[in-house]
């Protein structure tokens, strides 16, 4: 990958790089991990999205963290109906279903990069450690896509 890092009053900070176009899909065993990608923010945000689909190709999963060094922390979200409003909520973990997909998607589940280091620009790659229950880790990287991206 190419991502340079520097160091500003004892805080690093990183240029994150193009990587190869495939670099949002991963697999182990027993889970196979597509379309992952991350959205746009905007320079005044501190916060980010990213979005996959993990399908389980053996027994049933749980996803319970990511980390990155684009953010500070990684959450897992969902998205819930509160009063008529949409809220996100923190969640412990996201089940994938034995032979089944755990989709996360604006609107939905999906990885929160909370304290971003810089903002995510369009056309970057981000590197992402995903932590399953059973499965273990699993590094992989994601693209940025457009602020909007549904996708």
């Amino acid at each position: 990958m190419n991502r340079r890092t520097f160091l500003t009053n004892g805080a690093a900070f990183f240029t994150l790089g193009a990587l190869p176009a495939l670099a949002q899909q991963a697999s182990t065993e027993s889970l196979e991990i597509t379309g992952g990608f991350l959205r746009a923010s905007p320079k005044m945000v501190s916060a980010g999205a990213g979005f996959m689909q993990i399908t389980s190709t053996g027994p049933a999963g749980r996803l319970i963290g990511f980390s990155s060094p684009a953010c500070a922390h990684g959450e897992l979200h969902t998205h819930i109906h509160d009063n008529g409003m949409m809220r996100m909520r923190q969640v412990e973990a996201i089940d994938i279903p034995a032979g089944g997909t755990a989709v996360l998607e604006p609107g939905g589940f999906h990885l929160m990069f909370i304290d971003l280091v810089q903002p995510l620009s369009e056309g970057e790659s981000v590197p992402v450690t995903l932590m399953f229950e059973q499965a273990g880790t699993v590094e992989m990287s994601l693209p940025v896509k457009g602020a909007g991206a549904m996708e």
